[in-house]
């Protein structure tokens, strides 16, 4: 018996729409599948899941290395009734640093004034107020490229006006090379660290899931100071250059990683 389909049109079987209809679903079903495993798969690249089994593991690396360049705080403080003799006194002592220190081999680049300030000083005894002076202070900071000229450098700027000293400290340049190498042991630490834990708990380390990494091991500037009748216009100039020893100082990475295990 057959089925129109419709005018002159030719019988068919409706088994062929069934099966038509089956395969037409099943490679609907097998696309969408696919899609949304491939979806699923871009996602799931670098980053943790809960569907992941993970552990997190911090890798340290250090290299230690001589600083190559030292900085210092040199300052003139003067004080005057008169708060602009006070103002010119400063500008003219401080100039005179300036130029010695030049002298010396300092490059203008390398000398930076950090603080200039004005303030009167009072004298409040038997209950009132009293002007004394005002207070002019001005410093400057100092790169040090030739460590071995770094006490000649104080000695010349005491010589030169200079009361007041501090923080000296020693440092790295450029210190992005010997990052480069601490991050690269952080990384080899962290791994090794990773595969004897999954030894010991049993399970197979796969790829690094996330990183992320922090820096450490900077030691603070260690102060120097000079009491302010070793230096100045009426004070006695130092005699003898002081030395230093720059040490060393270690460069350190901390490197955080996520390794998924199975």
């Amino acid at each position: 018996m057959a089925f129109s389909t419709g005018k002159g049109g030719q019988g068919m079987n409706p088994a062929f729409h069934v099966l038509g209809g089956l395969v037409l679903l099943m490679v609907s079903v097998y696309l969408s599948v696919a899609t949304f495993n491939m979806i699923k798969e871009g996602r799931y690249i670098g980053r943790p899941t809960t569907e992941r089994d993970t552990i997190s593991i911090q890798g340290e690396g250090k290299v230690t290395a001589v600083p190559d360049i030292g900085q210092v705080s040199v300052g003139i403080v003067t004080r005057d009734k008169d708060v602009a003799k006070a103002q010119e006194n400063n500008i003219t002592q401080f100039n005179a640093v300036v130029e010695a220190l030049k002298k010396e081999g300092v490059d203008k680049k390398d000398l930076t004034t950090n603080n200039y300030s004005v303030y009167p000083q009072y004298d409040y005894s038997n209950g009132q107020q009293r002007l004394i002076a005002y207070e002019v202070r001005q410093s400057l900071t100092v790169k040090i490229r030739d460590l071995d000229k770094a006490g000649r450098i104080i000695t010349v700027a005491g010589q030169n006006g200079v009361n007041e000293v501090g923080g000296l400290s020693f440092t790295i340049d450029d210190p992005a090379d010997l990052q480069s190498q601490a991050r690269e042991k952080a990384l080899v630490n962290a791994r090794e660290k990773a595969e004897r834990l999954a030894k010991l708990a049993g399970v197979s380390l796969g790829k690094i899931v996330s990183f992320s990494e922090s820096t450490g091991g900077v030691v603070p500037p260690t102060p120097y100071y000079l009491k302010d009748e070793a230096f100045g216009r009426g004070g006695a100039d130092l005699q003898s250059e002081p030395s230093f020893e720059q040490g060393s100082q270690e460069i350190i990475v901390y490197a955080n990683i996520v390794f998924e295990i199975y």
